[in-house]
């Protein structure tokens, strides 16, 4: 038996390592980290993983001499994987950041998403493959602002739909460039790895495969083909959340009456297989004791798990957000921290990202019906509307707002729409996740018809009444647009 193919896995200072190693070991590889740009350069297969903002990351490279090491690989045409942050680095620049250049090994300038959608866009979209890697079209999932508008001469390129078709990967040779995540993209994306890595049978190592490209593509002219259709935007997401507490999953009513549910890392592997789409793991007293979340929770998740993590609480400063970061996350939740120091807000915002930055707010309506905002597990009422908060948080930077209904938190009484719909309103240029109080199947359709873009549960899937099977199915079969594994 042949020794596995050895990835060296760029060290950025600002990247989810753990996802990626992970995938890359499920998929046959033995990857390594590596910070020296002659490791990068002699490496038989390297990577470029993306997490974070382009021009703090485009100028680490720059110093580090890791930008110069990726653009020499990709003009030799080694075997090289660039993905998300780490594709827009290969090229001239982004819009998120002008004036910094990028590594400059392609042409080209990524440009942000059109106002008639929301940014970043998160989630599962379709990939409709051309080439030999990308020869299988599927769901992959995606965290990204920019997008690139034209395909370089020579490349082959994958297309999706949002506000438009743009190329969502490119490959060349044995080089291969995801704006999506294929590390956190499923069977599918550990599909891809394999091909790219040669582990797929039928492959050989450092060579494309052999296979015809998929139903729709875009050729080296940047035109699309003719045939098939992506839809114009992400799946709706099912979302299980893992409130935690003491490193065990609990769940109660109304943030109270808490009872064990079991181990993270077995229900996260549960939910996996049953099709979720994401996972939230919240320590919901992590904040009020002044402590880190267990970052040894997140690592037991991450590797059993190849969907995104997201995941919150007691968390105080950058550090505290990179901690979890190279634990597992892909990326992080801040609630009441958020409020009481909104410019922590920026800095993750800044320094890894929007599309790492999500703002819980948890509401409870006053006596004259009024959603407030509630802090630290529900037992500080602010004087502030939750609509309010809202807007200043997406004003600060937050790419994502996950909002939970105290009032409706674990009495399956389903999700307040009206509290949903004035949260989309208040924050329009960026997804809602609803959360609080759904546990049926029509419950969660009327939270997307609300405007939600996912749907967060714990206690009905924790006890087995609901399934998410069972929810994809409904909803599908209802009009809305899931991802079926």
């Amino acid at each position: 038996m042949s020794a596995k193919p050895r990835v060296a896995v760029a060290d950025t200072g600002r990247c989810n390592l753990a996802s990626m190693m992970a995938a890359l070991q499920r998929n046959g590889a033995d990857p390594y980290v590596c910070a020296d740009p002659q490791g990068i350069v002699d490496a038989d297969y390297a990577v470029l993983p993306g997490v974070g903002a382009f021009g703090p990351v485009a100028e680490r490279l720059r110093i580090s001499g890791l930008g110069p090491a990726f653009a020499n690989r990709i003009r030799a045409e080694k075997p090289t994987l660039a993905v998300c942050l780490g594709m827009q680095l290969i090229f001239e620049g982004s819009e998120e950041s002008p004036g910094e250049p990028g590594i400059g090994a392609l042409p080209g300038t990524f440009k942000a998403f059109g106002p008639e959608v929301r940014s970043p866009l998160f989630g599962w979209n379709l990939v409709s493959g051309a080439g030999s890697f990308l020869s299988e079209p599927g769901w992959a999932y995606f965290a990204h602002s920019y997008r690139l508008e034209e395909v370089p001469p020579g490349w082959k390129a994958a297309s999706s739909e949002y506000g438009g078709s743009y190329a969502s990967a490119l490959e060349k040779g044995p080089m291969l460039l995801c704006q999506f995540h294929p590390e956190l993209s499923g069977d599918w994306g550990g599909r891809l790895l394999s091909r790219w890595l040669g582990t797929e049978p039928g492959t050989a190592r450092g060579q494309t495969p052999g296979g015809s490209a998929g139903a729709m593509g875009r050729s080296s002219d940047g035109q699309a083909g003719a045939q098939g259709q992506s839809p114009g935007g992400p799946a709706k997401r099912i979302i299980p959340c893992l409130d935690v507490d003491g490193g065990r999953v609990v769940k109660g009513v109304r943030f109270k009456e808490l009872r064990d549910m079991g181990d993270p890392a077995e229900l996260a592997a549960r939910y996996e297989r049953e099709g979720a789409d994401e996972l939230v793991i919240l320590d919901i007293t992590a904040g009020i004791r002044g402590v880190n979340t267990a970052a040894d929770v997140v690592r037991s998740v991450r590797a059993v798990m190849g969907i995104p993590l997201c995941v919150g609480g007691g968390i105080r400063s950058i550090a505290d957000a990179e901690r979890l970061l190279a634990a597992g996350a892909d990326k992080v939740s801040i609630n009441s921290r958020a409020y009481r120091d909104p410019e922590l807000v920026s800095a993750i915002a800044r320094e890894f990202g929007s599309q790492c930055c999500v703002v819980a707010v948890d509401a409870a309506r006053g006596p004259d019906g009024v959603p407030m905002v509630v802090l630290d597990a529900g037992h500080s009422v602010m004087d502030e509307s939750v609509y309010s908060w809202i807007a200043r948080a997406a004003e600060l930077g937050a790419g994502e707002i996950l909002l939970t209904s105290r009032d409706r938190d674990g009495t399956g009484s389903g999700y307040d729409h009206d509290l949903l719909r004035e949260a989309v309103r208040a924050a329009p240029g960026i997804p809602v996740i609803a959360s609080g109080g759904a546990s049926t199947p029509e419950q969660i359709l009327g939270g997307f018809t609300a405007g939600a873009d996912a749907a967060l549960l714990a206690g009905a899937l924790h006890d087995g009444r609901l399934s998410i099977g069972e929810i994809k199915d409904y909803v599908r079969r209802s009009g809305v647009e899931v991802r079926i594994c």
